[in-house]
């Protein structure tokens, strides 16, 4: 990727993806590999938008890249943070998905509550998106 000025934002897509369970939500989350920033840490999959490309695009390419699954629609942001300490704004977007997601690019992946989620270590934006979700 080419450099960037420091005032540069680049925009980072975050599929947040749900399904069904017995006591309400599950949501997909991913964990970092060691070698990468917030390495070990757990997030919800997507990645880097390219110059010009929309989040749609983005989102079904990061996800059949790390996950191999299907993007089949996204909804309008629910949260954007600044990612501190880098040039990175998360934007967190409902996915609707097709396929089994499989671990292609991190460490692990799992479906996990709400409250579960808040116990893990979580990557700081990933952990300012759970903090917004009701249980």
């Amino acid at each position: 990727m080419a450099e960037t000025s420091n005032n540069t934002r680049i925009r980072v897509v975050a599929a947040v993806i749900r399904r069904d369970h017995a006591h309400g939500y599950e949501y997909l989350v991913c964990r970092r590999p060691a070698d990468k920033r917030h390495g070990g840490l757990w997030e919800f999959p997507g990645g880097k938008c390219e110059p010009g490309e929309s989040d749609l695009h983005a989102t079904t390419r990061e996800l059949h890249e790390e996950l191999g699954i299907e993007v089949v629609q996204i909804g309008e942001p629910l949260l954007i943070v600044g990612d501190a300490g880098s040039c990175y704004d998360i934007v967190f977007l409902p996915a609707e998905i097709r396929g089994q997601p499989m671990a292609l690019e991190h460490d692990a992946i799992g479906w996990y509550a709400v409250p579960a989620l808040r116990t893990m270590p979580l990557a700081p934006s990933d952990a300012a998106f759970v903090a917004t979700l009701g249980d």
